[in-house]
């Protein structure tokens, strides 16, 4: 297996090379992410929509994340492995920041994500000894202030106030900021600004890299997508299509075939025939 990709790795990315994350919710489709040569992989709240089907990320808990979170790191990731902190798990204190985010890496996370300009809680994350990525623009945990899924720093005031914001999380010690949603020339200009990588999300391309949710980009998503998804498969058709094969097969007795079957040792069928005689 290759070495694992640390913190430093993504900090010496900074403009020698793109980064690319994916999510990813159990072994397989982490699997998949890690053989694909992905950077990170994130255990995205997002799976509460992707996998859980429910119908926002507020839904999921803690203990969902962790459950996630082992799934993911069952078995060893050349990728770094990133679990997202739920609503709910760093916002009533500092301190219950500091639990939840040690309880993801007792799961298995290398570092941990928290969304908003919570530079507190950042700092003493990383003082605990949990690298910590941050998160700005559009902040789905927040949706409900926020209005919905809108694009965010599309006013000079509010451009200037997320650009001050990653700054404040860079010095707060996060050491790498994903930009959701907000207009490209401010992705660039805030990605200037930091030392560390930006990973962006409908932020344009000049971010540091560029972070998609799996379920988006291979097709099995279901609803509306967002301007910025590129749907790379249609996973979901393919699925539907081989299951339906697979309902005619039985249906139709094609399914199994012989070849798919245990044979019968020898004697055994006399041996059936000569119990139901008794």
């Amino acid at each position: 297996m290759e070495t694992q990709t640390t913190v430093p790795d993504i900090l010496a990315a900074k403009g020698a090379r793109r980064l690319v994350m994916v999510t990813a919710a159990d072994a397989p489709s982490a699997a998949w992410a890690d053989a694909a040569g992905v950077d990170l992989i994130l255990v995205g709240d997002s799976l509460a929509m992707a996998v859980l089907g429910r119908p926002h990320t507020l839904t999921v808990t803690l203990a969902e994340m962790a459950h996630h979170v082992r799934a993911v790191t069952a078995a060893p990731r050349r990728a770094l492995v990133v679990g997202d902190m739920p609503f709910g798990s760093y916002q009533a204190s500092v301190e219950q920041a500091v639990r939840s985010a040690c309880e993801l890496v007792a799961a298995g996370a290398a570092a941990v994500k928290l969304e908003g300009p919570r530079s507190s809680e950042v700092a003493a994350i990383v003082a605990a000894g949990v690298p910590v990525v941050g998160h700005l623009g559009l902040t789905p945990q927040s949706f409900h202030a926020l209005g919905g899924y809108r694009v965010q720093g599309k006013e000079a005031s509010a451009a200037r106030r997320l650009l001050q914001q990653a700054r404040t999380l860079e010095a707060a010690g996060a050491f790498l900021v994903v930009l959701e949603a907000v207009p490209s020339s401010l992705g660039t200009r805030i990605t200037q600004a930091l030392s560390v990588p930006t990973i962006g999300i409908g932020a344009g391309p000049g971010c540091d890299g560029q972070v998609l949710v799996s379920a988006d980009l291979l097709g099995y998503a279901s609803g509306p997508q967002p301007r910025f998804v590129r749907r790379y498969a249609e996973l979901g058709d393919t699925a539907t299509a081989a299951i339906g094969r697979f309902v005619a097969d039985v249906r139709e007795g094609r399914y199994p075939a012989p070849e798919e079957c245990y044979p019968s040792p020898p004697g055994l069928e006399a041996a059936l025939a000569a119990e139901e005689e008794v």
